[in-house]
């Protein structure tokens, strides 16, 4: 049962990371794509916005196809963390924890969830397990 919880954490964070990485970087799903997101990062003094909104993309995409799959798993959770933690420092942190006020509470299930599986492993059904 331990390893069909981890498959279903994996595959719902994943995809949505999956979500959030095409939004930033194609516009899909409600987002504003490369321009808009840059913009909006050279809003709040992240400079140069398009490149690192590439990057953020790029780095939810590709670190949510990994952790969905059980892939390269502690590299996976090093990628999605790395873009909440920087979602927390540069965006919601100030507003504190809550939610409700913009604050870091999701920011922070999320970095837990992929530090989480990273160091614990990705279960039976992922690639790993069957690769290595």
């Amino acid at each position: 049962m331990i390893n069909i919880g981890l498959l279903i954490i994996r595959l719902v964070v994943g995809l949505l990371f999956v979500g959030h990485g095409a939004q930033k970087l194609f516009g899909w799903f409600g987002g504003h794509g490369l321009k808009g997101t840059g913009g909006w990062f050279e809003s709040i003094g992240m400079k140069p916005g398009v490149m690192i909104a590439l990057f953020a993309g790029l780095a939810e995409l590709i670190g949510g196809i990994l952790f969905a799959l059980g892939l390269l798993t502690p590299l996976a959770g090093i990628m999605i963390a790395g873009t909440m933690v920087m979602a927390i420092i540069k965006v919601h942190g100030p507003n504190g924890l809550w939610v409700t006020a913009n604050g870091y509470e999701y920011n922070l299930t999320l970095l837990s969830v992929a530090i989480g599986i990273a160091l614990i492993g990705p279960g039976k059904y992922a690639l790993d397990a069957f690769l290595f």
